[in-house]
């Protein structure tokens, strides 16, 4: 008997000391495992503070969320206007089951809750929570659930979302402890991220303003430029359309100079007031003015179909210290984000460079308008001051030197040379009225010969090739304004038929004064001109001749080509 009691009080012992050694266990897996859990955060905190890219350090976090807490499903919901959500970024499921599940949420119902109230919110089960408005089709069951907030500078960002604890448990405090602690490195690494998105946002301005300066300097042309400005801003600010109107001198209106993006057609050359449009309400501000719905703005009252599709737009005013020259204005499609302040802080600034670009360019084409001015003012005071009087002198020289000549028909042709020399005295003096006259008095009707030198070269983009222009005679002079207007309109109608019909590769144009006459000729080298040509497109040119008491002669070459030949006289019927 003793021995029995004596095994058994053995027995006991070992007993206790299987409990003690399996709880000391226990506890030391616990703390192995908090140990782990913990270098686990730490591991979480740095890999989320390496990325730069915010839309890679979103999708990050989430990732991390998930598996700190061992959960099934997560997702990062940023809040945007109004309190709604601005983005939603899942994870754990499929883009398949996304698809058949529809929209993304926008913030009702228990996203809801914690966009009202920014504090950590944990659920056995969510359906039984008053704010749950249950799931869409095709959505998976949830049952646990565990929310944080995420702050930025004191401001909520947005929340982290996570479900169904894996194992069928629920989220304890320790898991809300873990994302918590990682909710305040997001903030972290979601500024840094923001700063260095503001940071290159801002460099792309700097080098897009500092690329249309240097083509504006170097000649390129302002269309082009404002076609460069506009394409750069709407490349980095994602918008759709973008459109420049001008600030029409001494009046109220505005020009729409320039429109890229879907559209585009309805602002490209149109007219508007300063009053009921979005870009008036820039310039009256002088700054950037910013709508969440362009189509639905109390701003916009002129015409606001124009905008129909279009939702966000900013427009900034382009200006500098000698005046506003115009508005950029750019818009994204209706439903997609509001422009964020990191894309529209460095507009004002890219839009003053533009201004200043444009003034600049201004400036230096005045600068050489000038220098011809004065070359051609030079030009026309060597030809007065040497070339007419040395012609004169000879002119009285071969006079007194006639009387000398016995012989008849020396005689003669000594008369007819003086004449040749006041023929190209006239010449002279009418190119020196044509330097002077043309761009002495910029506001006045232009001569002949500039306008039939501006026609021939508005025909060029038409023809595809430079026509070949030659002039001769006192055009300036010689030709009374009606008779010009009908050669400029002549000469506009001939080289359209050639555009229509001639399928020519080379043109030649001559417009000759002599002995009181005007003779136009237009000749091409194309297929020659039909019946059709002849009854329609050359009508015109024929009365305009019989008009004038005139002719029109036109003849088509055999071996192809076309000649036309309108002459008038210059002293009337």
């Amino acid at each position: 008997m003793g021995g029995e009691r004596s095994g058994e009080t053995e027995q006991l012992p070992r007993l206790r000391l299987d409990e003690l050694h399996e709880e000391l266990q226990t506890r030391i897996d616990a703390v192995r495992g908090s140990r782990d859990r913990l270098r686990g955060l730490l591991e979480a905190v740095l890999s989320v503070g390496r990325e730069l890219d915010l839309p890679q350090v979103l999708r990050r976090i989430v990732e991390t969320a998930v598996a700190l807490v061992d959960a099934e499903y997560g997702a990062l919901g940023v809040i945007g206007a109004g309190s709604k959500l601005d983005a939603f970024l899942p994870v754990g499921i499929n883009e398949e089951l996304r698809a058949q599940i529809g929209g993304l949420p926008s913030g009702h119902g228990l996203l809801g809750e914690l966009i009202r109230h920014p504090a950590p919110l944990r659920l056995r089960e969510l359906s039984e929570h008053a704010a749950s408005a249950g799931f869409p089709a095709h959505h998976p069951p949830m049952h646990s659930f565990l929310g944080v907030p995420i702050r930025v500078r004191d401001k909520v960002f947005g929340n982290l979302y996570l479900t169904e604890k894996r194992g069928g448990g629920e989220f304890d405090a320790e898991d809300e402890a873990v994302l918590s602690t990682l909710a305040v490195a997001a903030g972290v690494a979601i500024e840094n991220a923001r700063l260095y998105e503001e940071a290159r946002l801002r460099e792309r301005w700097l080098s897009a303003g500092a690329e249309f300066t240097n083509a504006l300097l170097s000649g390129t042309s302002e269309a082009h430029v404002l076609e460069m400005m506009v394409e750069r801003a709407l490349a980095i600010t994602s918008a759709d359309i973008g459109v420049v109107d001008l600030v029409v001198a001494e009046t109220e209106a505005l020009l729409g100079a320039l429109a890229l993006g879907e559209g585009s057609a309805v602002h490209q050359g149109r007219h508007i007031p300063r009053q009921g449009t979005l870009a008036g309400a820039a310039l009256d501000g002088v700054g950037l003015v910013e709508t969440e719905d362009v189509t639905d703005d109390p701003r916009v009252t002129f015409a606001p179909e124009r905008w129909t599709g279009m939702g966000p737009a900013v427009a900034v005013s382009m200006g500098t210290a000698e005046g506003v020259r115009g508005v950029l204005v750019l818009a994204r499609r209706a439903g997609r984000p509001a422009f964020g302040r990191a894309e529209t802080a460095p507009l004002p600034g890219f839009a003053g460079q533009a201004a200043l670009a444009l003034e600049l360019a201004e400036r230096r084409r005045d600068a050489e308008q000038m220098s011809l001015l004065e070359d051609r003012d030079r030009i026309a005071r060597d030809l007065h001051d040497l070339a007419i009087q040395r012609l004169f002198a000879t002119g009285m020289t071969l006079q007194s030197a006639q009387r000398f000549v016995p012989h008849p028909e020396a005689s003669e042709r000594l008369m007819r040379a003086v004449d040749d020399l006041d023929t190209t005295i006239k010449i002279i003096r009418s190119t020196i009225f044509g330097l002077r006259a043309h761009d002495a008095h910029p506001l006045a009707h232009p001569g002949l010969r500039v306008r039939i030198a501006k026609t021939v070269e508005e025909a060029v983009p038409a023809l595809g090739f430079t026509p070949a222009l030659s002039m001769e005679g006192l055009i300036d002079t010689d030709v009374p304004a009606s008779v010009a207007d009908d050669a400029v309109a002549v000469l506009s109608e001939a080289l359209a038929n050639i555009t229509r019909h001639a399928r020519a590769s080379a043109t030649d144009v001559s417009l000759v004064v002599r002995r009181g006459r005007l003779v136009l000729q237009v000749s091409d080298d194309g297929i020659g001109i039909g019946e059709v040509g002849r009854r329609s497109g050359l009508r015109n040119i024929s009365e305009r001749a019989e008009k004038l008491g005139g002719t029109l002669a036109v003849r088509s070459d055999p071996g192809g080509g076309t000649h036309l030949e309108w002459q008038v006289p210059l002293s009337g019927r």
